[in-house]
This record gives C-alpha cells, sequence and structure tokens, in this order.
C-alpha cells in the first residue's frame, strides 16, 4: 500500500512538472522572446531527454533503489523548473532537458518496486492506480499552475511546481529504507541505453508490446494535443465547450485506466485487452475524425469520451504486461527499455499528425491515419 501512494504521488508531481510550462506558456512566451507555439518543440525536447533516460535507468535502479532513484527524479524536475524561470532561452531549453531526464526513469523504478509489492492477481489494477498519477498531474497543472500565475506571476509558478516536486521528494525519504531493500550498489549487468532496448528486441512479446506502445502513444499524445483546437476552430465549439469535451474525455481515460487494470487481472489476458483497446483507438480515433459541425455536443463527447476511455486508459495495463514478462531481475531494465519506445510515439507522432494537417489541410486525414496505425499496431499483439 505504501508503495503504491508513494509511486502515485511521485508520478503526479512529475507530470505536473512535464505539464506546467505548458500551462504557463503564453505569459512566459513574449519574456522568452519565443512564440507560444514553440511549447511543442520544448515538449518534444522532454520527451527525447526521457527516451534515453527511461532506456538508461535500469542499473540506476538496482545500484541505487526505486526510491532513492525517484526522489532524484524529482530534484532534477525541479531543477528544470528553476531554469524555465529565468527566461533565457539557452536555459529553458535546458530546463527541459532536465526535466524530461527527470520524467523518463519513473515508471520503470515503480515498476521494479510494484512487481516485488503486488500479487499477480492484482497487479493489472495496482500498476493501472499507479498510472493514474498521470493524469492526477495533468489536473493538478491545470488547478494549481494558473492559480500560482496570479498570485506569484508566471515565474513564480514554475517556482512553485518546483518545490511540490521537492516537497515531495522529502516526503517519500522514510520509505526508501524499507522499499529500497534489495538495492545492489555493485551492479553493472543491465546498465546502458542500448542493452535495455536490445532486452527488449530480443524478447518477442515484449518487442511486440514495446512496438505496439509507439502507436499508442502517439494517438494518445495526437488526441491530447489537437483536440480542443480541431473541435474549436473546425468544428465550431465555443473555446469552453471544446475545452468541457476534453475534460470529458481525460475523465474517461482515468477511469478506463482502473476498469481496463480490473478486466485484465479478472476476465482477458492484458494482451487480449491491449489488442482490443488498440482497435478501439482505431475505431473512436477515426470517429473523431469525422465530426462535424452539424453533430450535436452530445454525440461529439460521446465519441471523444469513447477515444479517451481507450487511447488514455491502456497504459497500466501495457506496463504490467512488461513486468511480467521481464527477465527475472530486469523489471527496469525491460521498463525503461520499452518505454524508450513508447516515449518515441510521443515525440514523433504529434508533429507528424501536425504536418498531415498542414499537408491536405483537414484533421480528417491526420486522425485516420494514427487511427489506423493504433489498430494496425494492435495486430502484431495476437498470441503466437
Amino acid at each position: 500500500m505504501f508503495a503504491l501512494v508513494a509511486t502515485l504521488a511521485i508520478q503526479a508531481l512529475v507530470s505536473m512538472a512535464v505539464l506546467t510550462p505548458p500551462v504557463f506558456a503564453t505569459v512566459a512566451a513574449p519574456e522568452i522572446g519565443v512564440s507560444a507555439n514553440t511549447i511543442g518543440v520544448f515538449t518534444a525536447l522532454i520527451y527525447a531527454a526521457a527516451c534515453v533516460a527511461a532506456a538508461a535507468s535500469g542499473g540506476p535502479i538496482r545500484r541505487r533503489g526505486a526510491i532513492r532513484l525517484s526522489q532524484y527524479c524529482l530534484i532534477l524536475c525541479a531543477a528544470g523548473l528553476a531554469l524555465t524561470a529565468t527566461a533565457s532561452l539557452a536555459l529553458v531549453l535546458l530546463g527541459g532537458v532536465l526535466i524530461g531526464v527527470g520524467y523518463g526513469p519513473v515508471t520503470p523504478a515503480s515498476s521494479h518496486l510494484l512487481i516485488r509489492q503486488t500479487p499477480p492477481h492484482r497487479r493489472s489494477l495496482v500498476f493501472s492506480l499507479k498510472q493514474t498519477g498521470v493524469p492526477i498531474g495533468g489536473v493538478l497543472a491545470g488547478i494549481a499552475v494558473p492559480a500560482f500565475v496570479l498570485a506569484l506571476g508566471w515565474r513564480g509558478a514554475a517556482l512553485a511546481s518546483a518545490g511540490l516536486c521537492l516537497l515531495v521528494a522529502v516526503l517519500v525519504e522514510p520509505l526508501h529504507r524499507s522499499l529500497d531493500d534489495d538495492v545492489d550498489p555493485a551492479a553493472r549487468g543491465e546498465s546502458g541505453v542500448l542493452a535495455a532496448i536490445r532486452l527488449v528486441l530480443r524478447v518477442p512479446p515484449l518487442r511486440r508490446l514495446a512496438f505496439a506502445s509507439l502507436a499508442f502513444s502517439a494517438i494518445q499524445l495526437c488526441f491530447s494535443a489537437f483536440v480542443v483546437t480541431f473541435l474549436n476552430e473546425r468544428v465550431g465549439l465555443a473555446l469552453v465547450s471544446a475545452g468541457a469535451v476534453m475534460a470529458a474525455a481525460q475523465a474517461a481515460g482515468i477511469a478506463g485506466r482502473i476498469l481496463w487494470g480490473w478486466v485484465a487481472d479478472r476476465f482477458l489476458s492484458a494482451r487480449a485487452l491491449l489488442l482490443l483497446l488498440g482497435l478501439a483507438m482505431g475505431v473512436t480515433g477515426a470517429a473523431t475524425g469525422l465530426v462535424t459541425g452539424a453533430w450535436p455536443v452530445s454525440a461529439i463527447a460521446a465519441v471523444t469520451m469513447l477515444l479517451g476511455a481507450s487511447a488514455l486508459g491502456w497504459n497500466g495495463v501495457y506496463l504490467a504486461e512488461v513486468a511480467q514478462l521481464a527477465p527475472a531481475g530486469a523489471v527496469g531494465a525491460a521498463t525503461g527499455g520499452a518505454l524508450s519506445l513508447t516515449f518515441l510515439g510521443v515525440v514523433i507522432g504529434p508533429p507528424l499528425f501536425s504536418a498531415v494537417v498542414t499537408a491536405t489541410g483537414s484533421y480528417r486525414p491526420a486522425f485516420f491515419a494514427a487511427a489506423l496505425a493504433a489498430a494496425a499496431a494492435s495486430l502484431t499483439l495476437r498470441r503466437r
């Protein structure tokens, strides 16, 4: 129980750190000397750094412990947010790298910890509950950061968010001794980015899961990044209504993470469920591309909530299955290697989506392409 609470809190705070700069981007950009749209580059930089850091996390987890490494990650995220408060473009970009390096190892560390603390018949549910920390971090960023900006200015908001990261790093310190009881300072065997990726690639079920997650994460981030603009500019919904639809989809994603974890533990194998969720992403993603101004808001909300439940809800089941398939003693390395491919989808998905929209002048082919990729990727998970 303590492990779940601690990893959930850590996940929520690092996720909040990633989303804090986008929240205050419109007010910070003029002082930094860039356009607010540059936040897309900043976010891509974060996830590119996270790709490398996640794959490199196996050795540090074994040598330092999952809780200790997570504390370091919180400190790195805090340092990255502090650098964004300088308004110096070079330091802001460096801050993005530090946030990414802090974000990447948190999930491998939590998987290493939870796989030892959780009985097999509850594993998918527990991993899914822990992964609700990602949308919870989004909620915290959406509620707390604007309040910080109003009270402290955007620089103060960055520092306040950094302070919350440091606070959680301090609060979990008592758990280091009890939960990091498997530390091996001499561990060297699973270190390195390429070693972690090779570990995933040489285990066929892990390899198929990781490549499927690339397409799943791509549609997840494309939906989150573009749906409000799509509904506002192309469908004609008021910005408030478009935001409400997005919020409902996020809520469906949180509920989906918990529901799918429960289903995977009781009724379906994780890979069968992920296959069905990928197909659901394909159908609902394509349906989202068909939305027009003639649709009633209730129908738009229904379609996007179904897409949210699948495209935002698969992560916990995926991570539990990666941990289950990992070689003994290599859960952190396997999770890190798999996440490097997952995060790659985050890095390349939104720019490709944007390029399709720009080239065609329409969101429909972009949603169709993302949906087709997710559905096709899910079919690779069929048992062989």
